[in-house]
């Protein structure tokens, strides 16, 4: 029995570790028959887990989709990421999600072996979240509903917080994006028959129901993300800029973050960044603080106010100079 047991966990594992097996290939892991194989398959079924046979000389098993949600099984590596990802998502900014991780983790941390307890605690006691300036927290339901949207290809009537008030919208949602501090939602608005990036804090709930299908517009190849960094960096304000950057993209990217501007290879050699503020002296001080040579392509009116710059820093250092001296 004990050895049936065994034999059934390690079945389950396998099923969970692959898409797809055949008959065959569990039989050699196993060290068993097909007979067995089958006989094995029918007890994980009676178990709840719902194992999908194919017939045929081709045929094979893979774990399906049931009703309800039978235990899972972790290795090592996966029961700790698991621990910690529970962890960080129960002082995350998705609301609605803090209790149940905390639930989720304390169930996990009581099967955890000694082991693996050590280093999800070390992990614990090793970690302190530094106070700032939190983004706005969205429903773990609102987000779950345009991720089925998305999915599903369906239309969304939403009523969306904007500069004007709430007004509806009716958008077919593209992809969700988020950066550390607030969601966003890439969608076509059908109204304004163009591409539009919302906030997901600032859409109100509870949504629409769903409503009709539709075909994806954004080309293959679009980037979601890009769109998302775009609106968010260059969009909403004064001045964009468009700076070219006389290093190449692997060595700018790391003083880069996306939510602060847009960095795209020109060639193995340059990149041009491109990001958008209210103050040119702003943009200036951004870019010249990376520490590599680079032309100003777009606004004119940044020149001048870099020189500005320089020269404000030139008589710094020279006054330092002397007074040193």
């Amino acid at each position: 029995m004990v050895e049936t047991s065994a034999r059934l966990l390690r079945l389950l594992s396998l099923l969970q570790a692959r898409t797809d097996w055949t008959g065959a290939e569990l039989a050699d892991r196993l060290g068993v028959g097909l007979r067995t194989v089958r006989r094995d398959v029918e007890r994980l079924r009676e178990l709840g887990y719902p194992v999908d046979a194919t017939p045929g000389a081709a045929g094979g098993y893979r774990l399906g989709v049931g009703a309800a949600l039978p235990p899972l099984l972790l290795d090592d590596e996966e029961a700790v990421a698991v621990a910690i990802s529970l962890r960080t998502a129960a002082t995350g900014s998705v609301a609605g999600l803090e209790e149940g991780a905390v639930r989720a983790l304390a169930k996990l941390q009581q099967l955890l072996p000694s082991r693996l307890r050590h280093r999800v605690e070390a992990f614990r006691a090793a970690t302190v979240a530094l106070p700032g300036a939190a983004g706005p927290e969205v429903g773990a339901d609102l987000l779950a509903a345009i991720a089925a949207a998305c999915r599903d290809r369906r239309r969304l009537r939403l009523r969306y917080r904007g500069r004007d008030g709430v007004t509806p919208r009716e958008v077919e949602p593209h992809r969700l994006v988020h950066t550390p501090r607030r969601w966003y939602l890439v969608a076509w608005d059908v109204a304004k028959d163009d591409w539009r990036t919302f906030r997901v804090d600032r859409i109100e709930e509870p949504l629409g129901p769903p409503g009709a299908r539709f075909t994806p517009r954004m080309p293959s190849g679009e980037d979601a993300a890009a769109r998302v960094s775009h609106a968010i960096t260059s969009a909403p304000y004064r001045y964009q800029a468009r700076v070219l950057f006389h290093a190449p993209l692997e060595a700018v990217a790391p003083s880069t973050s996306p939510a602060a501007g847009r960095l795209e290879a020109v060639d193995a050699r340059t990149c041009l960044f491109t990001a958008g503020s209210d103050s040119l002296r702003e943009l200036a001080a951004h870019v010249a603080v990376k520490g590599f040579d680079f032309e100003v392509l777009d606004p004119p009116e940044l020149v001048p106010v870099l020189r500005e710059v320089r020269d404000r820093l030139d008589r710094a250092a020279t006054a330092s100079d002397r007074d040193s001296g």
